[in-house]
């Protein structure tokens, strides 16, 4: 179950459970739109993994309690502002290669 955490890990921008800006890797670090493309190249600065736009949880039960109010998102905020420099250094490598070849 996908935790959908509430904001971006980089500037603290909301992200909330409808949000169409959220972007996830496969570890679930969450940043938004703008950092990805502005700050962190698709580069996870986490995991070096790239990122995927973050799927929506059906805000309503429309089949088997399959929804936000039955798995809310998650509430705990992970503010880790990057190091631009650092991560520009660390992205430098793996920028080139396609994410699903990392």
């Amino acid at each position: 179950m996908l935790e959908l955490r509430p904001t971006c890990e980089h500037c603290n921008k909301p992200l909330p459970p409808d949000s169409v800006e959220a972007r996830i890797c496969s570890y679930e670090c969450t940043f938004c739109a703008a950092c990805v493309e502005s700050v962190l190249a698709n580069v996870c600065p986490n995991c070096g993994g790239g990122f995927a736009p973050r799927p929506i949880r059906p805000s309503k039960n429309r089949k088997g309690d399959n929804f936000l109010g039955k798995d809310p998102a998650g509430t705990k905020v992970r503010h880790k502002p990057v190091d631009p420099v650092a991560h520009a250094r660390f992205a430098e490598a793996l920028r080139n290669i396609a994410p699903n070849l990392r």
